[in-house]
């Protein structure tokens, strides 16, 4: 299940699936600490996947092994073979990605953030599909990219188009397609995902453009904040009521700092703020983190021979990746029979971009700045002129809006599934005065993926049971 492998095929989890039977509670534990399955493990406890990292050719059930592919990203080859043209072949050679890409595609629509990767997309599907359509989202307050993406894909000639964040109206779109997920994940961008797929297919598009991928294989320096937060990865249990204590609940920075001495470094890099140990535990009135933290092993070995900081976090960000950001739109145009395009997953450009380019076109070796060969190519059309490019922000998503427009429908889906999380309820009414706090917002969140979808999955296993014993009365 990467697009680095090729097109991920979800014939066999169609509803009524026997695959489908069971519930990992172990994987629902990892959602609720990270926000995703540690891969190769699924929702379901028969269904393993095989992301980038993994061999196809192993058994996931039995002896998977991981080793991540990128090794030393951003940072080979020190001199290139042969000097060339770099923004030139760079720029024929994502067209030929995007062009294959969407081959099957008659409509496709380019999720257009305003950053680097939308902004350098869009300048190469204005020569590779000129009928693409760019979207942006306009997901909060601390930053507005409307402008900037408006402005780069009129001067390119393409269409443009935007959708405004409303956070009940993304929540709604999510829980009429839950029971057509394939798997679950609960990526923090997987509402604003699901809210503008359902626009571009009621709009006409048959498929998703996704700048995913380039990460991995351009390099990611670590800034100061990142290092910071790594050396407060303490792993030190706390009381489960720790963040909610008087004063310390109202903010964010204090709870954000008690979540992460919770965390080991390794989950500390994965985004977003999550249950702790403590409190899954108090979820399920038993003890279970433990199980989910173990999966985590399987990647140590590897993860601990990266040779820089910055080779142990991409590392470390690739398990997130394919199991979250890249599953979030996999599993979301799945459902609503959409394609989904990665033109940076495509083995001819990214083997010339790790093994190919130059050092320093990747990563300036002065300021650290990444992705230089990406800056380089949007500077052919728009000098340095676009804010989003030379910095831009985190994703934004209104969790406090969602938490405050939907709290009452989530809890009633807590109710329905408390034989599986008990403490859910309970978690829900006593921090519900706290949920205008986006840490405590953030693990709403993930109650909010993953209720409805337990609810919707047990409904279908017992439709499947009904009609299974009508057959046999027959």
């Amino acid at each position: 299940m990467s697009p680095y492998y090729g097109k991920p095929d979800f014939s066999a989890l169609s509803k009524g699936s026997a695959a489908r039977e069971r519930i990992d509670l172990i994987s629902v534990a990892d959602i609720l600490r990270n926000a995703f399955v540690y891969p190769p493990h699924s929702i379901f406890e028969d269904v393993k996947l095989v992301t980038f990292g993994f061999c196809p050719n192993h058994d996931m059930h039995v002896a998977p092994v991981f080793h991540f592919k990128f090794r030393n990203a951003g940072e080979v080859p020190e001199v290139a073979k042969q000097d060339q043209d770099w923004v030139g072949v760079y720029h024929r050679l994502l067209c030929q990605a995007i062009s294959n890409s969407c081959s099957e595609m008659k409509a496709p629509w380019l999720l257009q953030s305003g950053g680097k990767d939308s902004t350098t997309l869009a300048i190469a599907a204005a020569d590779a599909r000129p009928d693409t359509t760019c979207i942006t989202y306009l997901g909060g307050r601390e930053e507005n990219e409307l402008e900037s993406a408006r402005h780069v894909a009129r001067s390119l000639g393409l269409r443009h188009e935007a959708l405004v964040c409303d956070p009940g109206r993304a929540y709604d779109r999510y829980v009429a397609v839950a029971d057509r997920m394939p798997l679950l994940t609960a990526d923090f961008a997987l509402l604003s995902y699901v809210d503008l797929a359902t626009e571009v297919a009621a709009r006409g598009g048959d498929g998703v453009i996704d700048g995913l991928g380039a990460d991995s294989y351009f390099g990611t320096p670590v800034d100061r904040q990142q290092r910071i937060l790594a050396r407060l990865a303490r792993n030190i249990r706390l009381p489960s009521n720790v963040a909610e204590l008087p004063l310390v609940d109202r903010s964010f920075q204090l709870c954000f700092m008690l979540g992460t001495l919770q965390m080991n470094a390794i989950e500390r890099v994965f985004p977003g703020s999550r249950f702790s140990d403590t409190e899954v535990d108090s979820l399920f009135g038993r003890p279970i983190s433990r199980e989910s933290r173990a999966r985590l092993a399987l990647f140590n070995d590897e993860i601990a021979s990266a040779t820089s900081l910055w080779e142990w976090r991409d590392m470390s960000m690739s398990i997130a990746g394919s199991a979250g950001a890249f599953a979030k739109g996999l599993y979301t145009a799945s459902a609503l029979s959409l394609q989904a395009a990665y033109p940076f997953c495509d083995r001819t450009l990214r083997e010339w971009i790790h093994r190919e380019v130059p050092r320093d076109q990747k990563v300036d070796p002065v300021t650290h700045v990444n992705k230089m060969l990406i800056r380089k190519h949007i500077a052919t059309r728009f000098g340095e002129d676009l804010p989003y490019v030379r910095k831009k922000g985190s994703f934004r998503f209104d969790l406090c809006g969602l938490a405050a427009q939907r709290f009452d429908l989530v809890r009633s889906y807590a109710e329905q599934t408390s034989d599986l999380l008990p403490g859910a309820v309970p978690w829900l009414d006593r921090n519900r005065r706290r949920l205008d706090n986006k840490y405590h917002a953030s693990k709403f969140y993930l109650l909010a993926i993953v209720l409805p979808w337990m609810v919707e999955h047990r409904r279908e296993i017992a439709m499947q049971r009904e009609v299974a014993l009508q057959t046999v009365a027959a």
